[in-house]
């Protein structure tokens, strides 16, 4: 349950929803990618997976209604952006070969 006014969490909630939509958005996108790929292609993809599940229950566990407001309302490229911040996946990116990338 989120804390805040009930106004408050009622649009919350909404947001948190649309949330969900758009981690399962990504999740989708990626998993296809990881499907035509093998090797380490394929291993450094399912990482990223699992970086961004890991994300996902960070950020829907959150209980406070005023995050959801703030940093969600307007939700663009924030899962992927997310993602791309994260170390582990900074990591993975930096060790493919040049053409890689």
């Amino acid at each position: 349950s989120l804390s805040g006014s009930e106004a408050q969490v009622e649009w919350a909630e909404r947001i948190r929803t649309q949330v969900g939509t758009e981690f399962d958005r990504v999740a989708t996108a990626f998993r296809r990618v990881a499907a035509k790929q093998s090797g380490d292609k394929r291993t450094s993809t399912e990482a990223v997976i699992a970086i961004l599940e890991e994300k996902r229950t960070e950020v829907l566990s959150r209980h406070e209604a005023g995050y959801f407001i703030h940093d969600w309302q307007e939700i663009g490229d924030q899962v992927r952006q997310m993602i791309f911040r994260d170390t582990r996946y900074q990591s993975i990116k930096s060790a493919r070969p040049a053409r890689q990338r």
